[in-house]
C-alpha cells in the first residue's frame, strides 16, 4: 500500500515516526504544502531561505531512496484529498502540530481522509512531552517554568530514538502525483525548478549571503552539529552566555525544523547514542549531572514550555498574557526603531546583536536578553515591534519560542521577567563581552572600542528610571 508522508517541521529521515509508519506500510510518497491557513503565520524571510535548502537537502536524501518529494500550494484540506486520490495512496502519516489553527486543519483532514477509508495518523515527534501530557496535580496547564521543567523530569523518559527506517521505497513508475509522474519529481532539476517557483531564495536583492556562510541546513548539517554536543557540553555551563566563544549548540534551527530529532539531541546529552563521548563531560555519572548537561537540557524543557504555553494560550503571539499591560505606555517612535532594527543605536552590544542577526539570521541568547530588554524597557516599544523583527531575521524563529522569549523579556508573560530586570546592556557586555572582541567582531568603527562611536540614542540610566515609572503603574506588584 502506498503511503503519503506529509511533512511539516520534521524534515529528516532519522527519528521519525510519521515517516517510520509510512515506510512500515510499503512505497512513500513524500509531500511538503506551503500551506494558507488563516489564523496561522507565514514563515518570515530567513526561515523561508532555510526552508527552500533543507527542502532540497532532504529531496536529495529522498532521491537516493526512489522517494519523489512532492512540492504543492494551498489548503490542506484541498491538496491531500487531491493527492490521494491521484495516487491511489492507502495511508497519510504525518507528525503532530500544537497552535490551534494548524491543529484544527491536521483534525479536519483526519476526518475528511477517514470517512473515505484513507488511514489517517499523525505522530509525535517535535517536542520531549507533548502539552496536553504534563499537568499540574490538579489537571491544569503549567504557567511557570520551574514546576513544569520538575513534572518533565519526573515524567517516563523520553523514548530512545530511532534510525532511519529500514526498506524506504518509492512507488512503482506509473503512479500519479499532483497531476504528473511521479517518477518525475525524482529529477533534481525539476525538483529544483517547482521549489525556485516558490520564490523564497532571495535575488534582488540577495541579503542571505551571510546565512550561506553561516549555516548548513538540512539533517546532515544537523547531525554534524549533533556531533559536535559532547564538546560544547564539556564547557556549557562557563560559556553558554559567553557571546565571544563558541559556547553553545547552535542547534536551534535544526531543531526548528526538524532536521533533528529532540529525542535525540536529548538522549546524546545524557553520553547516549552511537557516537556519545561520555569522556568529554567526565564520565557516564557525571555526564548525566554534569552541571553544563543539566544547563542544556533545561534549555530543551524551556523550548517544550515555550510550546506547552502556545498550546494553552493560541493568542500568545499578539496579545499580552497579563491584561495590566495593555494600558501601558507603549512609545511609537519610528526612528528609534529602524535604529534598533539595524545595530545603529550607538549602544555597543545591542548594535553588535542586531547586525550578527542581520548578517547570520542568528543572535547568541544572552544577547537576545539585553537587545529585547534595551527595545522594551529603555526605548520602551511594544514588544511585539521587536518579535515581528525576529521572526523575519532568525533562522529558528517558531510560532511558540518566538513570541514566548519576548513576552519573557517584556514582563508580559504569565512566567515573565519581573518588570523591574531591565539588563543594563554596558554592565552586560563588561561581563559577558571582557575582552570587546564580540562588539568589535561585529561594530567593527569601534576601533579601541572608544573610537568613533555614534552617539547613544537614548540615555540607559534615564530611560531605566522612566520605564520602572511606567512598568510600576501597570504591572503585577509580583
Amino acid at each position: 500500500m502506498t503511503s503519503i508522508w506529509w511533512i511539516r517541521d520534521d524534515l529528516r529521515l532519522h527519528d521519525n515516526a510519521a515517516l517510520t509508519a509510512a515506510a512500515d506500510a510499503g512505497p512513500v510518497i513524500a509531500l511538503h504544502i506551503d500551506e494558507s491557513v488563516p489564523g496561522a503565520r507565514r514563515p518570515g524571510g530567513a526561515t523561508r531561505w532555510w526552508l527552500h535548502q533543507s527542502l532540497s537537502a532532504l529531496a536529495s536524501r529522498l532521491r537516493e531512496h526512489g522517494i519523489p518529494l512532492v512540492l504543492a500550494d494551498g489548503d490542506p484540506r484541498q491538496v491531500l484529498p487531491a493527492l490521494v486520490a491521484e495516487s491511489a495512496a492507502g495511508a497519510v502519516h504525518w507528525q503532530r502540530r500544537y497552535h490551534a489553527p494548524h491543529r484544527a486543519v491536521d483534525a479536519e483532514v483526519k476526518t475528511a481522509l477517514r470517512e473515505n477509508g484513507i488511514d489517517a495518523e499523525s505522530h509525535p515527534g517535535h517536542l520531549l512531552h507533548e502539552p496536553w501530557t504534563i499537568r499540574t496535580g490538579q489537571g491544569s496547564d503549567y504557567r511557570v517554568f520551574t514546576p513544569f521543567a520538575r513534572a518533565c523530569e519526573e515524567a517516563p523518559t523520553p523514548q530512545r530514538p530511532r534510525g532511519v527506517p529500514d526498506g524506504l521505497e518509492g512507488p512503482a513508475a506509473g503512479v500519479r502525483a499532483a497531476g504528473h509522474e511521479v517518477r518525475t519529481w525524482l529529477r533534481a532539476e525539476d525538483f529544483a525548478h517547482r521549489l525556485a517557483e516558490r520564490g523564497w531564495e532571495p535575488s534582488h536583492p540577495d541579503w542571505a549571503g551571510g546565512l550561506r556562510d553561516t549555516w548548513t541546513p538540512g539533517e546532515d548539517g544537523a547531525r554534524s552539529r549533533l556531533d559536535e554536543l559532547s564538546d560544547v557540553l564539556s564547557r556549557y555551563d562557563s560559556e553558554q552566555d559567553r557571546p565571544d566563544r563558541e559556547g553553545t549548540s547552535r542547534l536551534s534551527p535544526h531543531l526548528r525544523f526538524g532536521e533533528i530529532s529532540v529525542r535525540e539531541v536529548w538522549h546524546r546529552s545524557l553520553g547516549r547514542g552511537p557516537h556519545a563521548d561520555v569522556r568529554r563531560t567526565g564520565g557516564q555519572g557525571r555526564g548525566v549531572q554534569g552541571k553544563g548537561a543539566q544547563a542544556f537540557r533545561r534549555q530543551l524543557l524551556w523550548r517544550d514550555f515555550a510550546w506547552h504555553r502556545l498550546f494553552h494560550v493560541p493568542t500568545l503571539a499578539t496579545n499580552n498574557i497579563r491584561s495590566r499591560f495593555d494600558t501601558l505606555d507603549w512609545r511609537e517612535d519610528s526612528q528609534e526603531l529602524r535604529a534598533w532594527q539595524h545595530g545603529r543605536t550607538g549602544i555597543p552590544l545591542v548594535d553588535a546583536g542586531m547586525r550578527e542577526l542581520w548578517e547570520t539570521g542568528f543572535m547568541h541568547n544572552r544577547v537576545r536578553l539585553v537587545v529585547g530588554s534595551f527595545l522594551t524597557k529603555n526605548l520602551r516599544q511594544h514588544w511585539r515591534r521587536g518579535e515581528e523583527w525576529f521572526w523575519d531575521t532568525l533562522v529558528d524563529a517558531d510560532e511558540a519560542s518566538n513570541p514566548f522569549n519576548w513576552q519573557w523579556v517584556a514582563g508580559s508573560g504569565d512566567d515573565a521577567a519581573p518588570y523591574f530586570r531591565i539588563f543594563n546592556p554596558e554592565r552586560q557586555r563588561e561581563r559577558f563581552d571582557p575582552d570587546c572582541s564580540y562588539v568589535r567582531r561585529w561594530v567593527p568603527e569601534l576601533s579601541g572600542f572608544e573610537e568613533e562611536r555614534l552617539e547613544p540614542i537614548v540615555d540607559l540610566a534615564a530611560s531605566r528610571r522612566d520605564a520602572l515609572a511606567a512598568y510600576e503603574a501597570t504591572a503585577d506588584p509580583d
